[in-house]
């Protein structure tokens, strides 16, 4: 814990649902950082299936569910644009140590971020690795020559996907505390399933 002490980590998602995947993913990086903040936003490389404000009521209530005061939906750091969401969070936190955290399927999209070197400058890059997406040697050689401070985060995400789950609706993979509202909102044509 002394390695990340004063260091909060930062988790966007599409929450598009969130699945057990983010669950543990949050989970996990309780164990290791003293704070975790988390928040839904739109992601431009992405068609979402749900409104923002929907994504954002799951993943709040994923939040409650995990139940841990080290772990605070801060919505207000949501944007399309990393670059804008690290400013928000240096604005916000100026004398903690931010540290970006993604899934090893994001690794390889970085270099195309938007002002990518500059993102990699405004914090760590922590990346969780996800089953079914390995990380390639030349994702991590890309990202250094960006400046990139990389950490692998000692963790396996099991291989739940929000995709899968609007594709092929499996309910196993989604939280049970989110089912009042998937059914309430009928999300992901979740409530038909058998």
């Amino acid at each position: 814990m002394s390695k990340h002490q004063g260091t909060i980590a930062l988790f966007g998602t599409s929450a598009d649902p969130p699945t057990c995947g983010h669950q543990a993913l949050l989970e996990g990086l309780l164990a290791m950082f003293p704070k975790v903040a988390t928040w839904a936003s739109d992601n431009p490389m992405k068609r979402h299936c749900a409104p923002l404000e929907n994504r954002k009521a799951l993943l709040a209530t994923l939040v409650k569910a995990i139940a841990n005061p080290q772990l605070e939906l801060v919505q207000e750091l949501s944007s399309p644009w990393a670059i804008t969401t690290l400013k928000l969070a240096n604005t916000r936190w100026p004398s903690n140590e931010l540290v970006f955290v993604v899934g090893s399927d994001l690794a390889g999209q970085i270099p195309h971020w938007k002002d990518a070197r500059a993102v990699l400058q405004l914090a760590r890059l922590a990346i969780a690795p996800r089953q079914g997406w390995p990380l390639q040697l030349q994702q991590l050689e890309a990202l250094e020559c960006l400046g990139g401070r990389i950490e692998l985060l000692p963790m396996q995400i099991p291989a739940t996907s929000s995709s899968e789950v609007r594709s092929q609706p499996k309910p196993a993979q989604i939280p049970a505390a989110l089912w009042p509202l998937v059914l309430e909102h009928n999300l992901y044509g979740l409530a038909t399933s058998p």
